[in-house]
């Protein structure tokens, strides 16, 4: 395989000797085997839900688990995905009984998305056992590397936006 190296604004190396480009070829390996282990991560975590689960779905239900109800609308803006694909998310995700849609107070024409008791109960439980791992996993790590690290994912994501 052939490495990619991405000159820099003015090609001249910083203060570790590296040129921006090398390390900006360093970080997209790295966010594409984040990403390619994210997928597979959503895949376990969907399984772990229910097992007839697709996977794209499961960022659904993450974003539900934080409110109530959720219009429609919000949804597409926040999965970046196109009303027609949300519809057959939700009808797939209803399905399995984890799902509901419900009457807006306030547009009758309106209908909100809302985890049902037992979607909520499943996904509090998987999510239980992700953040015992996650602990697990990061038990050797100091809390401050940890903080750091989801600091800088933070400000790498607000620039990819």
């Amino acid at each position: 395989m052939t490495e990619t190296v991405v000159p820099s604004r003015d090609g001249l190396p910083d203060s570790t000797g590296e040129a921006p480009g090398d390390a900006a070829a360093a970080l997209e390996q790295e966010v594409f085997a984040m990403w390619r282990r994210g997928r597979a991560y959503m895949a376990e975590s969907a399984r772990a839900v229910d097992p007839k689960l697709d996977p794209m779905c499961y960022p659904l239900l993450v974003l539900l688990r934080g409110a109530e109800a959720v219009a429609m609308s919000d949804l597409i803006a926040e999965l970046g995905i196109e009303k027609s694909t949300l519809t057959r998310r939700i009808d797939s995700v209803e399905r399995l009984g984890l799902v509901e849609r419900i009457p807006d107070p306030h547009d009758a024409r309106a209908r909100l998305v809302a985890l049902t008791s037992d979607g909520r109960c499943r996904l509090e439980d998987q999510r239980a056992e992700t953040f015992r791992r996650w602990r697990e996993r990061l038990a050797m790590w100091d809390t401050a590397d940890v903080r750091q690290l989801a600091e800088l994912m933070h400000r790498l994501g607000g620039i990819l936006d």
